[in-house]
């Protein structure tokens, strides 16, 4: 099995590092990526393969991407979330 390249920071995020979140069943309706201390922006080639696969994309700083995640699983949606620590 081929594994996910590793994720440092927010510059190694791409379609690759993303292919787990893909994988999930049920598939997720929404990613929160937490891209550390400040919101930093994504190519926007990598969100749009996401949203070609049916995932929203929600890119925050990662303190409140866990409360946006937290906020989604007690609404019972179908969220993942990838953080970088800040």
């Amino acid at each position: 099995p081929s594994v996910s390249p590793q994720v440092g920071s927010y510059k190694d995020i791409s379609h690759e590092s993303l292919s787990l979140f893909r994988l999930l069943e049920p598939q997720i309706e929404i990613l929160v990526l937490g891209t550390g201390d400040r919101v930093e922006r994504l190519h926007p080639a990598v969100l749009k393969q996401m949203s070609e696969c049916g995932i929203a994309v929600e890119v925050q700083d990662t303190p409140n991407a866990c409360a946006t995640f937290n906020f989604l699983i007690s609404e019972k949606r179908v969220a993942a979330a990838g953080l970088i620590p800040p």
